[in-house]
């Protein structure tokens, strides 16, 4: 099945599970011919096979535990040249012209921050002409090159953000993600099964998805594509279907309250006691943590009636041990009381662009929770999203409670 998209030019990502084998590059290339064939023009993006990124960091640890990181963004971009090779000999195989770049070749132009670079600029000369002359052309994702010539990568993810990237700079008409799942879903199927696949979802909504816990898209891929005005659609490599369309319309007059249910199980929470209320304490509790790149979500201060505070923040558990050796060396500092550290949480998010227009969503939220027995610890919200930190044994439980409390099985169907 095609995609309606008349005679455009569309850029394609395939991730590492879609191009894992000899197999299924060539089914990935039948996909881009059924494209080419009905008059498209189309990019396309690939990540390295699957596993082959944590092979190379595994030949590089063998001879270093902490390798230099220019020379191990030079190692990992070997991964995406063997895949767009691949890909260009089997479209070859099919009749199609096609022709590969890496991404210092195309000149995907970004800083210096070997591992986790981020694009300044694309030179899409060279893509243009290839276009023009009926080729396809195949970029490694996740890589680029700095301005002195050296190779970089994005980090982690980073061939979502090259295939967005690369729309952005063509002013394609879509970019197409296509990964194992056949779109993004109210929540996570595994925990969920009755989870429903969204036709559409508007960028602040994944974005916030994202950034609570939903792997379907990397963040900065999702923050690119809404800077810009890319429209994006995840789909499936293996099944055909329509995916999900990512954009800024919110034409649906029956907006639902909540589009979806995210949710992160590795966090950790760190509190700071019998701290001064004053001025200026909460950069001085943060500022270290902050300098040391450590990203703070939520937060919550309370002052106790001898006027001394508290604050409570989490962070990924990953960062716990760093965060709460710099948190007591303030702690020494500030003279506080105690600081105590807790990894066994959670956190839940429900997310739509429906609260804006709606009262009492907090509400149901919060008694939907508790009547499943289940305590809050903190609270965040923002325009269309509400985050609460419960106990990690819950997590679960939470999730199918609000799936089935706002009802996100059910198909919201236009009057």
């Amino acid at each position: 099945m095609i995609l309606e998209i008349c005679m455009s030019l569309i850029v394609q990502k395939y991730g590492g599970t879609s191009v894992g084998s000899v197999e299924r590059i060539e089914a990935v290339a039948d996909k881009i011919a059924s494209f080419y064939k009905t008059g498209h023009k189309v990019v396309v993006a690939v990540s390295a096979m699957s596993g082959e990124t944590n092979r190379l960091v595994s030949l590089a640890q063998e001879i270093n535990d902490n390798p230099n990181l220019r020379e191990l963004d030079v190692l990992l971009s070997t991964g995406e040249q063997v895949t767009i090779a691949l890909l260009c000999m089997a479209l070859d195989k099919r009749s199609i012209q096609a022709k590969s770049y890496a991404g210092h070749q195309v000149r995907i132009l970004t800083d210096n921050a070997y591992g986790k670079a981020r694009i300044k600029d694309i030179e899409a000369s060279k893509i243009f002409k290839d276009l023009e002359a009926g080729f396809v052309t195949v970029i490694a994702g996740f890589q680029g090159t700095d301005e002195s010539g050296n190779i970089t990568t994005l980090g982690r993810g980073g061939s979502d953000t090259t295939a967005v990237a690369l729309a952005a700079a063509l002013e394609a008409d879509e970019c197409q993600i296509y990964t194992d799942v056949d779109g993004v879903y109210t929540t996570d199927p595994r925990l969920v099964p009755d989870a429903r696949r969204l036709d559409k979802i508007t960028f602040e909504e994944m974005l916030e998805m994202a950034s609570q816990g939903s792997k379907i898209l990397q963040i900065r891929a999702v923050e690119f594509a809404g800077k810009y005005n890319v429209p994006l659609r995840v789909l499936s490599s293996f099944e055909e279907g329509l995916g999900t369309l990512i954009s800024f319309e919110e034409d649906n007059m029956e907006k639902p309250l909540v589009s979806g249910i995210a949710f992160k199980q590795d966090e950790a929470k760190l509190t700071i006691r019998g701290i001064p209320d004053q001025p200026g304490v909460a950069y001085k509790v943060l500022g270290d943590i902050s300098k040391a790149n450590i990203e703070v979500d939520v937060i919550v201060q309370n002052v106790a009636k001898d006027n001394s505070a508290s604050m409570t923040f989490t962070v990924s558990k990953s960062d716990l041990k760093q965060a709460e050796a710099l948190l007591k060396k303030t702690a020494n500092q500030l003279r506080a009381t105690e600081v105590i550290s807790d990894d066994q949480i959670a956190k839940v998010s429900i997310v739509g662009v429906g609260m804006r227009s709606h009262a009492g969503v907090a509400a149901k939220m919060f008694e939907t929770l508790s009547g499943e027995g289940i305590n809050i610890q903190m609270i965040t919200t923002s325009e269309i999203k509400i985050t609460v930190v419960i106990d990690k044994r819950y997590i679960e439980l939470a999730v199918r409670a609000l799936h089935s409390a706002f009802e996100l099985s059910e198909v919201v169907k236009n009057s």
